[in-house]
């Protein structure tokens, strides 16, 4: 629509200095002859836009152009405040919730009836992980390294990074930097990070890679899982893959098939359902399952009859 071109490319002359008509056609993927009636409906609306021929020349506004806040509709609004609000969640300090103050107060003509969308970043942690954002926060802001504890399922480690970014996927936080240890960029789960502290300044390295962070990147396929489920968890299945993860047999048990990334993950993902799934494929998951619940059952037994004697013994002293 025009009205969205006309706002994105309002957005894009308040960012740049200077850019052109062949790039804005390109960006909107418009003719030429169509950003130039935009420049003009732009300056007929009131805003200070020049152009300039030659070499260097260009689309600009005029400097010292602020854009009023009144190009925000009310659902603008309502999305900026949203994603305060989330951000206010797991806050530890009164920032957000000051902002959001701000921008209420001054907005009020264009906030209408109530919020439709609410966020909440928090988790159980929360007494725990706001300390550890805000810490990390400062840390990239004031260019200064952290050291921490860490643990994970390849053991415990004391780390070094220089840090770049806070990261919230898969319902959890993480911080993206470059890691002393491996010599290599890393993401680390806030909530396997402890007594964290700040280090030496250090200078920002010129070429960041962007975080990977797609599900193929960092969970990579491994092998598929067959199994069978009971229908009292078809909930779960659906929470967990989506109703495009199963298909209902004639019995009504559930024929489960999809990739995985690592076998412990499936296990203890497996184990979690209880009686209610059989593992179909592959084998070596199949025998690994058969193995933990044996040796399961095989304790609970010793530790039956270790207390099924001291009970008995209890029992005939008290005769």
């Amino acid at each position: 629509m025009k009205i969205d071109r006309l706002i994105g490319i309002l957005s894009i002359l308040l960012q740049k200095e200077i850019t052109t008509a062949p790039e804005l056609a390109e960006h909107f993927e418009v003719s030429r002859r169509t950003i130039n009636r935009d420049i003009e409906t732009l300056s007929q609306a009131g805003i200070p836009i020049q152009t300039t021929q030659g070499v260097g020349g260009g689309i600009s506004i005029m400097s010292g152009y602020r854009m009023d806040r009144t190009i925000l509709t009310s659902r603008d609004m309502q999305m900026i405040l949203a994603g305060l609000r989330s951000l206010d969640s797991v806050s530890g300090s009164g920032y957000y919730g000051q902002l959001m103050e701000k921008i209420q107060a001054g907005s009020s003509e264009f906030l209408s009836g109530r919020d439709s969308i609410l966020i909440d970043l928090s988790s159980w942690y929360k007494d725990t992980l706001s300390p550890k954002i805000a810490l990390i926060q400062d840390a990239i802001e004031l260019g200064k390294r952290l050291k921490f504890n860490y643990f994970s399922p390849k053991g415990d480690s004391k780390r070094e990074i220089e840090p770049y970014y806070l990261i919230f996927k898969w319902a959890s936080w993480y911080v993206y930097g470059y890691c002393l240890l491996r010599k290599d960029f890393r993401l680390f789960k806030l909530n396997r990070m402890d007594e964290i502290v700040l280090g030496t300044d250090f200078e920002k390295r010129s070429e960041i890679p962007a975080p990977s962070i797609s599900n193929e990147e960092v969970f990579p396929e491994k092998g598929r899982v067959k199994a069978i489920f009971d229908p009292s968890m078809k909930w779960h299945l659906v929470e967990e893959y989506g109703t495009t993860s199963f298909k209902e047999q004639p019995d009504g048990t559930l024929l489960f098939e999809h990739e995985y990334s690592d076998d412990e993950g499936l296990i203890a993902w497996i184990l979690s359902c209880r009686d209610k799934v059989t593992v179909l494929e592959p084998q070596s998951v199949r025998e690994k399952l058969y193995e933990i619940t044996s040796d399961i059952a095989h304790k609970y037994e010793e530790v039956e009859k270790k207390h099924g004697k001291q009970s008995t013994g209890r029992n005939r002293h008290s005769k």
